[in-house]
Formats: C-alpha cells, sequence, structure tokens
C-alpha cells in the first residue's frame, strides 16, 4: 500500500517539476519567442502538440491552414522551434552563406554512423559530399541513361500485360518498384527485379549475417512512420521510442524497421564482396570506396551501411512519391495532360518506346509539370529543419503573393521569364549546401518515364471522382492511384502530332 503511494507521489512530483522547469523555461525566454504566436497553448513549454499533429499523418496541410486561419508568417511549434510561411525566410535559413545548421531531429535517428542526410556538422558534412559529389555529377546521367531506360522497359512490359483489359492498376506501387530498381542499379550495379516480379519482396540481413525475405515497402514505410512520431522531440526521442515498444502497434512498426536496416546491409555486403573481388563498377558505390585516382577512402563498415541506406531510401521514396503525383495531377487536368502529349509527340518517333534523355530533357512543358507537382505535393512538405537563434524552420510553396490561385494545378506560371523569378522560391530538392544531392538523378528518372508513359498509353482514373488520400510520416505518401490502361496506336499519335 505504502509502496504504490510512494510511487503515485513520485510520479506526481516527477510531472509537477517538469512542468515547473518548462514553465520556467518559457518566463526566461532565452531565445527570444515568446512574441510570436504559438500553435496550441500549451506548445511554449511542449512539443507534444506537434508530436500528435505528426501521429495524424498530415501536419503540414494542418500548419498551411493554422498559418492562413490566424494570418501569421510565424507560429511557435514547440519551446525553441518555430514554422514559418514566409518565402523571404528561404535564403536565410537554407541559403549557401546560412549560419542555420541541421538540428538534432536529424542527430537522434542516426544509427552506429551518420550519413549524409542526417550529418550535422558542416565539416563533417562537406568531407562527405567531397566523397560522393562526383557520383552525383550531371556527367554521370548519360552513363547511367542506359540503367532508367532498361527500368522503363521493364515498367513498359507489365503495363503492356495489363492495357486494354478491365484490370485496375494501381500506378503508385510501380513507381516504387522503378525507383527501387533504378537506384539499386545506379547506385550498386544490382538487379533487383521488382519490376519483373511485380513485388517488393526482397532480401534482409541481420547483423549476424543471416538471410530472410522481407516487402521492402513495406520495412521502409513502418521505418518512416514509426520515426516521424517522435523526432520532432530530441531530448525525449530515445525514451519515447522505447516507451512505445509498450504498443503492439508500434511494436510491430519496430520490428519491421529493424527488417529495413537488413535491407541495404544485404546489398552493401554483395556490392563489397563484388568489389573485393576486383569488379570495377560505374556507380555510386565505387565512388564511395575510391576516389578518381583510385585512391581507397577507407571507410568503415558502418560508414558504408550508412550511405547504402539513404541511397536507398531517399533515391527511392521521394522520386516515386513525385512520379505518381504529377500522374495524379494530370490525369486530374485532362487539358494540361493533351498539352504535355503533345509537345512530348511532337518531339519522340511515333515509335519511340523509351524517351532519350537528350531529347527530353529540355522540353519546357515536361519540366513545368513536373515542377508544378513539386511545387502543390512535395515528397518531403514539412519543411527541413534547422538549427538558427530561433530554432527550426519549415517554408510552404503556398504563398500567395509568389503563386496566384496556389491549390490549383497550373504548369503554366513555371514558363517563360516569370517562372525563372520562381526559381529561388522552389525547394522541393531543400536549398544550399544540403541541398538534395541526388537532384540531377531524379529529374532525369522522372522525365524519361513522365515522357515515355502518355507517348505510349492513354491513362483514365478507374473513377473519374476519384480523390486520392495522403498521409504524411517522413515523406507525404499517396494512399493509391487506381487507373487503366489503354495502348495508343500509331495512326492516333499521327493525327495528334
Amino acid at each position: 500500500m505504502y509502496g504504490l503511494v510512494f510511487a503515485v507521489g513520485a510520479l506526481t512530483f516527477g510531472v509537477l517539476l517538469t512542468v515547473a522547469i518548462w514553465t520556467l523555461d518559457y518566463f526566461r525566454d532565452l531565445k527570444g519567442l515568446r512574441p510570436y504566436p504559438a500553435m496550441t497553448w500549451v506548445s511554449c513549454i511542449t512539443n507534444a502538440p506537434y508530436l500528435l499533429l505528426s501521429y495524424r499523418g498530415f501536419r503540414s496541410k494542418h500548419m498551411l491552414e493554422l498559418h492562413r486561419k490566424t494570418g501569421h508568417k510565424i507560429i511557435r511549434t514547440g519551446p525553441t522551434s518555430l514554422h514559418f510561411s514566409d518565402p523571404r525566410a528561404i535564403k536565410d535559413i537554407y541559403g549557401h552563406s546560412s549560419k542555420c545548421t541541421k538540428d538534432d531531429q536529424y542527430a537522434v535517428q542516426a544509427g552506429s554512423h551518420m550519413h549524409l542526410a542526417d550529418v550535422v556538422d558542416k565539416p563533417e558534412h562537406a568531407r562527405k559530399r567531397k566523397v560522393l559529389s562526383s557520383a552525383y555529377a550531371l556527367k554521370n546521367l548519360e552513363g547511367w541513361e542506359f540503367k532508367v531506360a532498361d527500368k522503363v522497359e521493364r515498367l513498359i512490359a507489365q503495363f503492356d500485360k495489363r492495357a486494354n483489359t478491365d484490370e485496375i492498376v494501381d500506378y503508385r506501387p510501380w513507381t516504387k518498384y522503378f525507383t527501387i530498381d533504378a537506384i539499386a542499379d545506379i547506385g550498386l550495379t544490382h538487379r533487383m527485379n521488382l519490376l519483373d516480379n511485380g513485388s517488393g519482396k526482397t532480401t534482409s540481413m541481420a547483423p549476424d549475417g543471416t538471410t530472410y525475405e522481407v516487402d521492402f515497402r513495406e520495412c521502409l514505410y513502418a521505418n518512416s512512420r514509426a520515426t516521424s512520431v517522435f523526432c520532432y522531440s530530441y531530448h525525449w526521442y530515445k525514451r519515447l521510442t522505447k516507451l512505445s515498444k509498450l504498443s503492439p502497434y508500434f511494436n510491430g512498426l519496430w520490428k519491421l524497421n529493424d527488417d529495413w536496416d537488413g535491407v541495404p546491409r544485404y546489398l552493401a555486403a554483395q556490392r563489397l564482396q563484388r568489389y573485393q573481388a576486383g569488379e570495377k563498377g560505374d556507380d555510386f558505390f565505387q565512388a564511395l570506396m575510391e576516389d578518381r585516382n583510385g585512391e581507397p577512402h577507407n571507410l568503415e563498415w558502418g560508414e558504408i551501411v550508412a550511405e547504402v541506406t539513404i541511397m536507398m531510401n531517399a533515391g527511392s521514396t521521394t522520386t516515386a512519391i513525385s512520379m505518381a503525383n504529377v500522374m495524379y495531377q494530370l490525369l486530374k487536368n485532362p487539358s494540361k495532360l493533351a498539352k504535355l502529349r503533345q509537345e512530348i509527340d511532337e518531339t519522340l518517333d511515333d515509335d519511340e518506346e523509351v524517351a532519350a534523355y537528350e531529347k527530353v530533357k529540355y522540353l519546357p512543358y515536361l519540366r513545368a509539370c513536373l515542377d508544378e507537382s513539386l511545387r502543390l505535393f512535395p515528397p518531403i512538405s514539412h519543411g527541413l529543419t534547422r538549427e538558427i537563434p530561433p530554432d527550426g524552420a519549415s517554408i510552404a510553396h503556398r504563398d500567395e503573393t509568389l503563386f496566384p490561385d496556389p491549390e490549383t494545378f497550373d504548369p503554366e506560371r513555371w514558363l517563360g521569364e516569370a517562372g525563372k523569378e520562381l526559381g529561388p522560391y522552389f525547394i522541393a530538392f531543400s536549398a544550399g549546401a544540403r541541398g538534395c544531392i541526388g537532384r540531377n538523378i531524379a529529374y532525369l528518372e522522372q522525365m524519361v518515364l513522365l515522357a515515355s508513359m502518355p507517348h505510349r498509353y492513354e491513362f483514365e482514373l478507374a473513377d473519374p471522382k476519384f480523390e486520392v488520400g495522403r498521409y504524411e510520416w517522413q515523406n507525404l505518401h499517396l494512399t493509391e492511384l487506381p487507373v487503366r490502361i489503354r495502348r495508343r496506336n500509331k495512326a492516333h499519335i499521327e493525327m495528334v502530332s
């Protein structure tokens, strides 16, 4: 009896002490954040409301609506974090000359070794980027295009089987299989064959070397789901993740997260074995292991796995989401799709199965459609937090002074001189020294695929009234995209052209 009373008393005292410390920090206001309106009445002393928002699954939409409802350009989301909607803040936060650094959201999720995306220290980031920049250089695109073209051919083979039938095809997972197969080939010269199999089944390897079958998408999405809920509470992250395992739901997610860790571990082990046997591949892994002169980088095994992990994660997820998003936007806006198809048909030969990148990379409307879709629904839509005197920041692409009718899919806004002026406010790939190193690869994959699909097929939504569902974890995902596919015949292409 006394033990229970003591436990309850200790717990109550701990809670009251914590609240007292938070309240004291609020009144001390060492970072001068008190003048900014808070997201909720307790957001100035705890991140809990923002964590709850993350759990619900679409925080960027909620924050956008809150900015519009209150009229405030800056909203306080936690004791030391601010959320920005003013595009003028982009340069100060993300620019090359910015003093901002990535904050602890990245560090708390890191494993034994940090990769390029989660390393916080600027000199260490510069070292990593120097190692990898040659692999991601624009000049390498020509050498890798055949790998992307091969994946387009394999996707076409699958879509040809399903075209002109009553089958409803979920376009969404096919974009994921495409990007996984592509980045595995580009990065590791490894064939995963997800497109051929029409499945996400692949191999995971435990730390002891045991291998077993898992589903790539299921594991990766579980990783994203689990970490995204707690990563904004830096000091409590480790405690909260341990506590969450008491929940069967979260315990299942963390188990799948372990399975995901084993996927890049297996891929890295396979490629390292081939490298040690003398294989010199024209891929990301080769640049990771040695410089242009053949001098070894002598990276630890943990760092190799970390870099392969972020390559397979970021190199597949965001691009796949972008591909599905732009197809959905075009299907909901038939006049835009018709205009894009006309531009493509006038550029490609009638019987050209896979669009050559050299032919389509400068097509203005093709690029405009991609960028407009990225503006509306960037795969990472909640903003990438940075540590600054006021700690965090996020910027939206929906400022009406820059983007009139911001909820409308309007590729024309990116054309001509007016479109060029919007460039500094487009941060779908982030900006500055920490901008996405894989941007060139992402555009290569997207432009070749998006040019090839409407040229060969007619797509239509299975239900004309269909509205896509979305859920936001680390990325802003689509739930499904059910379509019907019909092959276009040569006579139809000639008539349109």
